[in-house]
């Protein structure tokens, strides 16, 4: 007897997980680029984050998949939660978050979803990721491939986190100096007009 062949007519539960995963991690980037509420775009990107979190693991990517829920759900998110926070910025619906140039953004990110997805394609068109086989997302390999491939982009990932930090924390003192500068000045001109009365 043959052997079977795979086929994309044949598909087995990991993949069809893998499909129905990634239908659910596609949804809820939607919802993370359209709703108008900072909080509620940032809670979607926990779910976003997650649902690729579980593509690693059905890929035998491990390790893969536990850097993307301690790095990305245990700190980038806090990271832009705390940016929130410290930048004072509305809970509710913002209409700053709405913008007049949604044509040019829906099709410069048509663009570049195109783009990537034949990039990715004409890249892996004849790879094929044995689920049976041995775990290619192991420690070594990852490390081998990061720290050696890819530093480049990884320390400047780290340097744009900082970068992002800094300037909320100095978004939020400047905003803290120019409400107690306008407080000042309304307690001056409260105080003139009392001394004014006083004398009248």
């Amino acid at each position: 007897m043959s052997p079977a062949t795979h086929g994309f007519l044949s598909p087995s539960g990991v993949e069809i997980a893998f499909l129905l995963v990634g239908l659910a991690t596609f949804g809820a980037a939607l919802v993370t680029v359209t709703t108008k509420q900072l909080v509620h775009a940032a809670l979607w990107l926990v779910v976003t984050l997650g649902g690729l979190a579980v593509e690693y693991l059905l890929l035998t990517a491990e390790f893969i998949a536990w850097v993307q829920v301690l790095i990305y759900l245990g700190s980038v998110v806090v990271l832009l939660l705390f940016g929130l926070m410290l930048t004072k910025a509305p809970i509710g619906r913002s209409p700053d978050a709405d913008s007049g140039n949604r044509p040019v953004a829906l099709a410069v990110a048509v663009v570049a979803a195109v783009s990537l997805v034949w990039v990715v394609v004409d890249a892996f068109r004849t790879t094929w990721i044995d689920l049976d086989g041995p775990a290619q997302g192991s420690t070594e390999v990852t490390g081998h491939f990061l720290f050696r491939n890819w530093v480049l982009p990884f320390e400047a990932l780290s340097v744009l986190l900082l970068a992002a930090l800094v300037g909320a924390i100095v978004l939020s003192r400047k905003r803290g100096a120019t409400a107690k500068s306008s407080a000042s000045k309304n307690s001056t001109a409260a105080r003139n007009s009392r001394s004014g009365k006083e004398q009248r």
